[in-house]
């Protein structure tokens, strides 16, 4: 029997099967729900209102009585019995075309800038164009001789003889179709025609074969594939110009909110399936917006690369990642050879070539490979340090000599998951937050739009607003001294109202409360104390450090200084941040563009050693020293102590 379910305010309609989970209906209608539990029924952010029809629903404390006589229920806990219509509030979808132009805008390494102070430090190590232009794909015109009787050699030796004269290729292959349209291809062409060379592992493969002069269209793709967010650029192989960005959520949202959430639904029936449809569709609707808005045609596309933690490029690949999270916590594949992107689902020309940036543990992707090659530490003779600020926190330490790398169990809460009014850097949420000394508070939100909820960056200043007026303890606790309107009671817990539901788009109240405090304290302390922990193991301190990177989003719109007062950056002379945005993106970009830059993005992964801070004895003692603001050992942060005494 098949039931109807419409959803609202999309006006989507799709048929499933009676008793079909409503998250999964969402699914298929192509609206996306926030669910960073993966469906378990205990984060609450599936909340929708059944308008018309009923379904089967489990009672749970995430839903009070008065919103379940409203028609409310968690949509991972719903099933559908007959037709029914769903609405869907603001804050329980994943608009996944609604990351802000912002966030895609590249920031060139080296631009910090600090809101508190308007700082912006010294130029980078790095510069541009380092390595040699030899794209992944290239595109070669070719006016070959006619055979003659003194001249026999066969139609595939002869272009590969053409081709060697323009190119120094020793070792080149080609498939077989090609061979079996070649000589017809040839004659009617009067021997004029284009070739696509690719890069085929250690060989130079030819991957088509067209009639005519097409050498000056060829189009590549490069995408960070990361657990919130995934970004894509256009790019012109030929000048490697960036003809266009674009980002969107990572579909598999609705799956969980962290790696090991969907490593487990992976392991269910079917799942593995869903998680890579949801990663390729994300991928694929970049490509068509980003190939129809700059009039190209989708078979010149024929070179893609891409970087991501090691679990998602298990996903994107459709590789079982289910050994990830098992001891000895080995992954199916770190190198993963050049394939064509068709066998992935990738709709670019179907002989174009995908390429994963190599990955160096479970835990410490190509994502991180990535960035160190966009920041240029691997070519520097100072020591720097580059932290990837997200779900997964990963950390790589090291110079030209040496490198070595961790991953800290950030979790997602400055990615707006386990947090009360947390949510993704989209438009209305707070990104930034004063209080004055009479707590009044004043939001800054994205696209000045009416608060709906408080994103990563929001948080660290809301945090660090808190602290230093004195209103929050440096455990995290509410100062029990102090009676304010903004204090009020919900489900037995203390909230500091930082919006008023008057004032909220949602029509309800915009919080923090201690349990937020302690995710939001454990994400910022699993960072700071990897990090230092890192260094410890290697003999040196923060102080000892040239430059530290910053990537990711937060590169956008972080305040520093306040970052540094919470204990989540090292209190250390400001001109050694640089924040360098998507280093991942920007790194994936330079080895679609240089087959050296591939070389050297390997050589990255085989040099990093891998760190499992788990197997630390002193991790756990330098974990729970940095669940303080700023830390146990103020030593550690003298101007946060003096900007909270002042």
């Amino acid at each position: 029997m098949f039931c109807k379910v419409k959803f609202l305010p999309d006006n989507k309609i799709v048929k499933v099967h009676k008793g079909e989970n409503l998250l999964t209906c969402a699914v298929k209608a192509g609206v996306y729900l926030n669910s960073s539990c993966g469906g378990e029924g205990i984060c609450g952010r599936c909340r929708v209102r059944v308008k018309k029809g009923k379904l089967n629903s489990e009672t749970t404390g995430m839903i009070t009585a008065r919103d379940q006589k409203k028609g409310y229920v968690l949509a991972c806990l719903a099933t559908v019995e007959k037709d029914v219509t769903i609405e869907i509030p603001a804050e329980s979808r994943i608009d996944v075309f609604k990351v802000p132009d912002r966030a895609v805008k590249e920031t060139r390494p080296g631009g910090i800038y600090s809101k508190a102070e308007n700082i912006r430090c010294a130029e980078p190590v790095r510069k541009d164009n380092i390595y040699k232009h030899s794209p992944l794909a290239s595109k070669l015109h070719l006016e070959l001789p006619e055979p003659t009787l003194q001249d026999a050699v066969s139609d595939l030796e002869r272009l590969i003889r053409e081709i060697r004269k323009k190119a120094d290729i020793p070792v080149m292959q080609t498939g077989l179709s090609n061979i079996k349209r070649l000589g017809r291809l040839l004659r009617e062409s009067g021997w004029k025609l284009t070739v696509t060379l690719g890069k085929r592992n250690e060989t130079t493969e030819i991957v088509s074969i067209e009639p005519n002069d097409t050498s000056k269209k060829i189009f590549g793709f490069a995408f960070d594939i990361g657990t919130t967010t995934v970004s894509g650029q256009l790019v012109d192989l030929n000048s490697d110009k960036v003809l266009g960005t674009k980002a969107s959520f990572n579909k598999q949202a609705v799956f969980g909110s962290d790696v090991i959430t969907r490593i487990i639904c992976a392991e269910e029936e079917d799942c593995l399936e869903k998680l890579h449809k949801a990663v390729i569709d994300n991928i694929n609707e970049i490509i068509e917006e980003l190939v129809q808005e700059h009039k190209i045609n989708l078979n010149d596309v024929l070179g893609m690369v891409c970087a991501g933690n090691t679990t998602m490029t298990h996903l994107l690949l459709k590789i079982d990642p289910k050994f990830i999270r098992r001891e000895p916590y080995v992954s199916t594949a770190n190198f993963v050879p050049v394939i064509r992107a068709a066998e992935a689902g990738i709709k670019i020309n179907p002989r174009g070539l995908l390429y994963c940036v190599p990955g160096v543990a479970t835990y410490v992707g190509g994502d991180i490979t990535a960035g160190v090659l966009s920041s240029r530490m691997s070519e520097d003779e100072k020591v720097s340090l580059l932290i990837d600020i997200g779900t997964n926190g990963e950390i790589a330490l090291g110079n030209k000599e040496w490198l070595v790398a961790c991953a800290a169990s950030a979790g997602p809460a400055f990615e707006g998951s386990g947090v009360t009014c947390g949510m993704r850097a989209i438009r209305g949420a707070i990104e930034d937050i004063m209080i004055s000394e009479d707590f009044d508070i004043k939001i800054v939100t994205i696209e000045n739009a009416k608060p709906i909820g408080i994103c990563g960056s929001g948080y660290i200043a809301l945090l660090a607003e808190l602290f230093q007026k004195g209103i929050m303890t440096k455990d995290g606790k509410f100062n029990a001294g102090i009676s304010d309107k903004r204090f009020k009671k919900r489900h037995g817990e203390t909230e500091f109202i930082v919006v008023p539901k008057e004032r909220s788009a949602s029509g309800k109240d915009i919080s923090i409360t201690e349990g937020d405090i302690e995710n939001l304290k454990r994400s910022k302390g699993a960072i700071y104390s990897a990090a230092s922990m890192l260094l410890a193991k290697i003999g040196l301190s923060f102080e000892s450090l040239d430059n530290i990177y910053i990537a990711g989003g937060f590169g956008t719109c972080m305040d520093m200084e306040k970052a540094i007062i919470i204990g989540l950056l090292p209190d250390l002379p400001r001109e050694k941040f640089r924040f360098i945005g998507n280093s991942s993106l920007i790194g994936a970009r330079e080895t679609l563009l240089s087959y050296e830059a591939m070389k050297k993005v390997e050589e990255i992964a085989r040099k990093m050693t891998y760190i499992d801070l788990s197997t630390e004895p002193k991790y756990m003692d330098e974990y729970v020293s940095s669940l303080f603001f700023p830390h146990t050992d103020l030593g550690r942060f003298p101007s946060s102590s003096i900007k909270r005494a002042s």
